[in-house]
């Protein structure tokens, strides 16, 4: 998939009058990209528009012009747009309450690595995490995680041909599967 360039994104004048239309079409798009792995884990597949759309926010929440800064960000965010042969996703754990959240943290150490996906017919496939920065302690997990999951081109086909998929968790102490409904993927 071909990643994002300056030409890409709006200025700040211009993102300032599109941003109400611009946000309502990511959200709806993101809406069939989430993906819920029991009650308390969360993928969001990204994509090329789910980028533009971070970048974006970023550049006016720090109100950020210059080419320079504009740049980094394209940097930090183009390596989690999908290539073809892999689905990027933000991974998250969820807990609404702090002090739970705290205590589940240290317990799923290493969930992120225990997280799969499975075109029906081939092997799991695990994710590779936070090739970003380590986003864990000997004391707790992040409750963010950003993680690939590459697949061989039979796979990709075979998905976008309608094949059922599974995504789960084989963590010790979360343990969660689901089976997404039979459709065609959208390319990405």
């Amino acid at each position: 998939m071909e990643k994002l360039t300056r030409a890409d994104l709006m200025s700040l004048e211009q993102y300032s009058i599109e941003r109400k239309a611009f946000r309502e079409k990511v959200i709806a798009h993101k809406a069939d990209r989430k993906i819920h792995i029991g009650p308390n884990a969360t993928l969001y597949f990204e994509d090329r528009l789910t980028m533009q759309y971070q970048i974006q926010e970023m550049l006016r929440i720090e109100k950020i012009f210059e080419s320079a800064g504009i740049n980094e960000e394209l940097e930090s965010y183009n390596p989690l747009i999908p290539d073809g042969s892999n689905w990027k996703a933000t991974f998250m754990v969820e807990f609404s309450d702090v002090e739970e959240r705290k205590v589940q943290l240290g317990r799923l150490i290493g969930i992120e690595r225990h997280t799969w996906v499975q075109v029906a017919g081939f092997d799991k496939v695990y994710a590779i995490a936070n090739e970003d920065l380590e986003r864990e302690t000997e004391e707790k997990t992040s409750a963010v995680h950003f993680t690939r999951f590459e697949l061989t081109p039979i796979m990709v086909a075979s998905a976008k041909e309608g094949a059922s998929i599974q995504m789960g968790i084989e963590h010790p102490n979360y343990k969660h599967a689901v089976t997404l409904v039979k459709r065609r993927m959208r390319h990405s």
